[in-house]
């Protein structure tokens, strides 16, 4: 029994003495896609708490948000010029390549994390076209930035490294901006909290993007029933030309 009592002293003693832990909120669970939809602009709350009670906590701290949605399986290719037309003629696949990625954080990340630790958990957006390319070498990294160039353009891939403010020495908040076209699924925003440019807390908080009323209907069709939604349209695409053939006719 003795034993036992010293043992757990010194895990006590071993133990961090005010660690942080990470309490954090998006002010949408649950985005809905209606006919109107252009696009959404979600924040992320957050508070960095002392995991012992009563302990003080000191900073200062730095965050980084990692916001990644539906992964999906694209491909990218290049086309060239031959005799006046263009055609493909070389390409690279990336398999659970992140449809919306991302990163917002409280300041540069070169000045506020280690390198290995941007590294080990591949936070810069070309990272995350080099894991997901189905091609090594010069190749799939010349194929990823390009990727990565136009997902940006299209505003599925961002890095804003003044997106996350501090409202006090401990809270935080950022936000972030979907797309019109944003895909559907769940989405997560990963948090991590840094102190010296290493990783002291990290936590991650869950929302959805989903189409409401008849374009979840016409969504779910196409998906389940491709046959008869494939009718349908063939059906609606001859009625509506025999109805504009007879009203141009009078």
């Amino acid at each position: 029994m003795k034993r036992l009592a010293l043992a757990l002293a010194l895990a006590l003693l071993a133990s961090p003495v005010g660690a942080e832990r990470l309490a954090q909120i998006v002010s949408s669970r649950n985005v809905q896609i209606t006919s109107s939809f252009d696009g959404a602009t979600l924040s992320l709350f957050g508070t960095i708490e002392a995991d012992t009670p009563g302990v003080a906590l000191t900073g200062p701290y730095n965050v980084i948000v990692i916001v990644t949605g539906p992964l999906q399986d694209r491909v990218a290719r290049l086309k060239t010029n031959r005799l006046g037309i263009w055609t493909n003629t070389d390409q690279v696949q990336f398999k659970q390549f992140p449809s919306f990625y991302s990163v917002l954080s409280s300041g540069r990340l070169e000045l506020i994390a280690e390198p290995t630790l941007l590294a080990e958990d591949s936070i810069l957006p070309e990272d995350q076209a080099r894991l997901a390319a189905q091609s090594v070498g010069l190749k799939g990294e010349m194929f990823g930035a390009e990727l990565v160039r136009l997902m940006t353009q299209e505003g599925h891939f961002s890095l804003n490294e003044d997106g996350v403010h501090f409202l006090s020495d401990t809270a935080y908040m950022g936000q972030v901006t979907l797309p019109s076209d944003v895909a559907n699924g769940p989405f997560i925003a990963h948090t991590l909290v840094l102190k010296d440019k290493q990783l002291v807390a990290e936590g991650s908080q869950g929302f959805s993007v989903r189409k409401t009323g008849f374009e979840n209907f016409v969504f779910v069709a196409a998906r389940q029933y491709p046959l008869l939604y494939g009718i349908v349209c063939v059906i609606l695409a001859l009625g509506t030309g025999w109805l504009a053939g007879v009203a141009f006719k009078r």
